[in-house]
């Protein structure tokens, strides 16, 4: 067993990583204003079978830099290749599923599947006044004018971070993940990474698997039909009784998709599964 916590220094950034476990190399990408912990409950749970790494991206959790989207998939390359790992599965949660299909088109030969978790439209996305979506441009000015705690507060209220579970424990990682994060993209007035071309999905030629939890947002359970229909070797799939935070609400269902979806993968032929992923 690796030790839990490790830094590696890169251009612009010191990168917190985590690395557990022997087996097929599996990468999990947290979404906006959360951190690695956020895979606390998979880190225990599945760590016997497969070898789970995951980082802060720069600019959230531990992790120093400017948040960079554009940057993300360049960082998650080198970390890879100064742990040895050629080829690994891709589990993007929210933000980070942007971050893993971007991997998949920057490098399709590192990437052996993706498991894209609540993500995002494709498509460009106003603020939404009805609070579906994450409205960045007022929690700017809550973090002008009040400071990152008041914002900390109010992002803790929105319904993305709203857990259903009722174990405790949960509850609690997820307010020390979100006191963590050291809000730098809020303090600017710049302007998001684009989406992705909608006309590039096609081109991911790897399986994947989609998954919203059951009471994600109309919006985001839309965006990941509508993803799992453009991408070529996609299925579709939701996490009972969760919402966007699936992981952490029914982790025990989370976990038997995921190791459903991989092991399955794991008894393709080689020679079938490269030419899928190339």
């Amino acid at each position: 067993m690796r030790s839990e916590d490790q830094y590696l220094e890169t251009v612009g950034a010191r990168l917190r990583f985590r690395d557990v476990g022997d087996g097929a190399p599996v990468v999990l990408i947290h979404g906006w204003a959360l951190d690695l912990e956020m895979w606390d409950p998979q880190f225990a749970a599945l760590a016997s079978e497969f070898r789970l790494i995951a980082h802060d991206r720069r600019g959230f959790g531990l992790s120093s830099g400017e948040p960079d989207l554009a940057q993300d998939a360049i960082d998650l390359e080198r970390l890879l290749d100064a742990l040895g790992v050629e080829r690994a599965a891709l589990v993007g949660m929210s933000q980070g599923a942007r971050v893993a299909l971007r991997c998949a088109l920057r490098c399709p030969d590192r990437v052996s599947c993706l498991v894209l978790d609540g993500p995002p439209s494709e498509e460009p996305v106003q603020d939404d006044a009805s609070g579906e979506e994450v409205p960045i441009t007022h929690y700017r000015k809550v973090v002008r004018r009040l400071g990152m705690n008041a914002f900390r507060e109010e992002w803790l209220r929105h319904p993305f971070l709203r857990l259903r579970t009722p174990v405790a424990s949960m509850q609690e990682l997820l307010e020390r993940i979100v006191a963590r994060y050291p809000g730098n993209d809020l303090r600017t007035t710049s302007e998001s990474t684009p989406s992705l071309i909608q006309a590039s999905l096609p081109s991911v030629h790897v399986p994947a698997l989609v998954l919203n939890g059951e009471h994600d947002s109309v919006r985001r359970r839309a965006s990941g039909a509508a993803l799992a229909r453009a991408l070529p070797l996609a299925q579709y799939a939701h996490v009972p009784a969760s919402g966007h935070l699936p992981n952490l609400d029914n982790p025990v269902a989370y976990d038997q998709l995921l190791t459903g979806f991989l092991r399955a993968l794991s008894s393709v032929p080689a020679q079938a599964t490269a030419r899928s992923a190339c």
